[in-house]
């Protein structure tokens, strides 16, 4: 990381209020890389520590001046406030290799606090869960989406509920759902839920008096990637459910476009043969040949000859939505999230084949189409990571 950059992400984190989940967005790189100036260092400093004992565990306090560059001092003074704050503890003392006292380990207490997931895009419930610093899920709850209007009301409850199943304090609460959301959680449209103009971030808020951070389920999905499912820099997560939208990295920053819709790409016109009219209106979007309720009912009226060329058809498609995308960006992995069954295999060949027709050859032949591992909890666990990141700059 720059200087310029590092500056930029320490401001970042030190302009938010206290009470308040700090933003994260464009501009603001997920990870700390090194150093800053002296007059933006502690709150850079502070996550930086928090990052390299949230990737490579315990360590000593000497480990942690070699491995970040600060003084010895400076390590002593920061790992002393973030034991009194709680997110560090002392885990005993390294096995002896030689003379001299041995030294005290250090790392981040894992145990000290718990983080609340929602993820509101599944076809007829919401779920959430109680997750661990690590992404691990101690607690689950899964509820009927409302059919009186109160979907609000529902979403509350569930998170009051994860809240208080929660056996350590909590972070804060990390919320994943469709439509276009702006940088302070208000959803500027969500056409399936009914909502638009409405401030989510700040009903939870209200109601919980814990830290809340909204956004986009991609956007939300992809963070799960990149931090527990070791993707790197440039990656483009394609979640395929009752619709269809994608969340991008470049550059290990999340992009959130001029208006908070990038990767809206399930209303991308794939092809100028027609096809199936979307729910939007017009024909041949990529949702209407993806979005799994299409997919499916195609599927379904296949003899089992044909099932395999509808797949490819598809596969065929999604790759034209993004081979402008990897051309522009020049995105190294492109992730698939949604079914395997019907994602995996034919589908995700055609979408590589189809790549690979569009794109330079010289440059983008190597991209790689690859089934996410995280299953049906990638948006559970990007939500965690928006409250890791949001609140420690740990990603």
């Amino acid at each position: 990381m720059s200087s310029t950059e590092a500056h930029r992400s320490s401001s970042l984190l030190e302009q938010q209020p206290a009470a308040n989940a700090r933003a994260f967005g464009a501009g603001r790189a997920l990870r700390h890389g090194g150093k800053v100036l002296p007059e933006h260092a502690r709150g850079h400093n502070r996550s930086l520590l928090l990052q390299t004992l949230f990737h490579q565990g315990a360590m000593s306090r000497a480990d942690l001046s070699r491995e970040t560059g600060l003084t010895r001092v400076t390590i002593s003074d920061l790992i002393a406030e973030l034991i009194a704050d709680g997110f560090v503890a002392e885990m005993g003392v390294r096995e002896a290799s030689g003379p001299g006292k041995p030294a005290i380990l250090v790392d981040l207490d894992r145990a000290g606090h718990r983080i609340v997931g929602i993820d509101l895009s599944g076809a007829d419930s919401f779920i959430g869960a109680v997750l661990t610093f690590d992404g691990e899920i101690v607690a689950r709850r899964e509820v009927p989406i409302a059919t009186d209007g109160d979907v609000v009301g529902g979403v509350v409850q569930l998170a009051r509920d994860l809240v208080a199943d929660a056996d350590a304090p909590v972070l804060g609460v990390g919320v994943g759902t469709p439509g276009v959301i702006d940088d302070h959680g208000v959803i500027l449209t969500a056409p399936n839920l009914r909502w638009a103009g409405f401030d989510l971030q700040g009903a939870l808020a209200r109601a919980l008096e814990v830290p809340v951070l909204v956004a986009n389920d991609a956007n939300a999905a992809v963070l799960a990637e990149y931090t527990f499912g070791g993707a790197g820099d440039d990656v483009l997560l394609v979640k395929v459910g009752r619709g269809v939208g994608s969340g991008l990295l470049a550059s290990g920053q999340p992009m959130r476009g001029a208006h908070f819709a990038a990767g809206e790409i399930g209303h991308v016109t794939v092809g100028t043969d027609g096809g199936p009219v979307c729910v939007c209106g017009k024909v041949g979007c990529l949702e209407a040949w993806l979005a799994v309720p299409a997919l499916t009912e195609r599927l379904g009226a296949a003899s089992d000859d044909a099932r395999e060329g509808i797949l490819r058809d598809a596969g065929e498609r999604l790759g034209i939505a993004l081979a402008p995308i990897v051309g522009v960006l020049d995105v190294s992995e492109i992730v698939l999230s949604g079914p395997p069954e019907l994602l995996d295999g034919p589908l995700a060949q055609a979408t590589v084949e189809t790549l690979r027709a569009r794109t330079l050859a010289e440059f983008h032949d190597g991209v790689r189409v690859r089934m996410t591992e995280q299953g049906q909890d990638i948006v559970l666990r990007g939500a965690a990571v928006m409250v890791l990141s949001g609140q420690l700059g740990v990603s």
